[in-house]
């Protein structure tokens, strides 16, 4: 009985310093989610107005014009990657899936959500892994890819748990790039939209080429629905508009996008600790009924010998 007594003890103690420690993971996921809810908040803002800009643009069909324009100008050759590129459409012989996932573990469901709900997308366009390409953010996305055979093209881990715009135009100039240089012909951002602190839900939003069909038919609606349509003199002209325009719109997309996964997976950890927190807390509830049951059964067996003896010396 007193092994079992130490054994139960060894147990309580043990999952008390679990309870601990992610008792304080669930804090400090708690204080990034915050965080970083602050500051998607003012990013929006201007997300929702280059979108509007784009919009517009979309309504003028100059964003037809110009992809047409460019397409033509490419002629298969490559060249200099330039704003225009990112209009430039051509036949999905390589679908592109920008995949955004933790590096991490202890976030729940949330990496094995965005994988199921991408490898659907893969299945629904009839894609295989030989014409599918992946570009990876975070690395267990990128293991779990190149383990079923996927040609992983780009790789990016270590992303700041509250990331910086300034961080991200390198990995956008690299995304484009391979768009112009043909590694694939059309590209999703798939990941994980922030609800609440308790749900999250898939997204895949195409990115390139950017076109009308990007936008979805809602935004395209709303702003019809603001006010009369848009006409558009472009002063210096407007290859140098798009120029400019086009590669801040990709920007905000990527941006924005990784932004908003990292404050689903903020809001993953927090909900997966507190849930580990207390499974913990009743785990220790049963092993101390049990260990008070043990003693008390320990403490009676000590009672009963005792008092046998004393009956036994009379």
């Amino acid at each position: 009985m007193g092994a079992s007594l130490q054994e139960v003890k060894r147990r309580i103690s043990s999952t008390k310093k679990t309870e601990q420690i992610t008792g304080a993971m669930q804090m400090v996921s708690t204080a990034k989610l915050s965080q970083i809810q602050k500051h998607t908040t003012s990013y929006q803002v201007y997300s929702d107005k280059i979108r509007s800009v784009i919009t517009h643009l979309a309504q003028s069909h100059l964003l037809d014009g110009q992809s047409a324009t460019s397409a033509a100008s490419t002629d298969g050759k490559p060249k200099e990657v330039t704003g225009l590129d990112m209009l430039v459409k051509r036949p999905v012989k390589h679908f592109g899936v920008m995949v955004i996932t933790s590096d991490r573990g202890l976030v729940g469901s949330y990496n094995s959500n965005v994988i199921k709900q991408t490898l659907d997308l893969i299945a629904k366009g009839n894609h295989t892994v030989e014409d599918t390409v992946i570009v990876a953010i975070g690395g267990t996305g990128a293991e779990f890819f190149k383990k079923r055979g996927f040609k992983v093209v780009f790789e990016q881990r270590g992303i700041a748990d509250i990331p910086r715009f300034q961080n991200i135009r390198s990995l956008v100039k690299e995304i484009v790039s391979m768009y112009g240089e043909g590694l694939y012909d059309e590209l999703y951002v798939c990941y994980n939209h922030f609800v609440n602190s308790l749900t999250s839900e898939f997204r895949a939003e195409s990115m390139l080429p950017i076109s009308a069909l990007n936008l979805g038919h809602d935004d395209l609606k709303k702003d019809q629905a603001e006010g009369p349509h848009a006409e558009y003199d472009m002063e210096p002209s407007s290859e140098a508009i798009l120029e400019v325009v086009l590669p801040q719109y990709a920007e905000s997309l990527i941006y924005g996008a990784i932004l908003d996964a990292k404050t689903s997976e903020h809001a993953s950890s927090s909900t997966a600790m507190k849930s580990a927190t207390d499974n913990a807390k009743d785990i220790i509830s049963s092993l101390q009924l049990q260990f008070n049951r043990a003693r008390q059964s320990a403490i009676t067996t000590e009672i009963t010998e005792i008092t046998g003896a004393q009956a036994a010396l009379e």
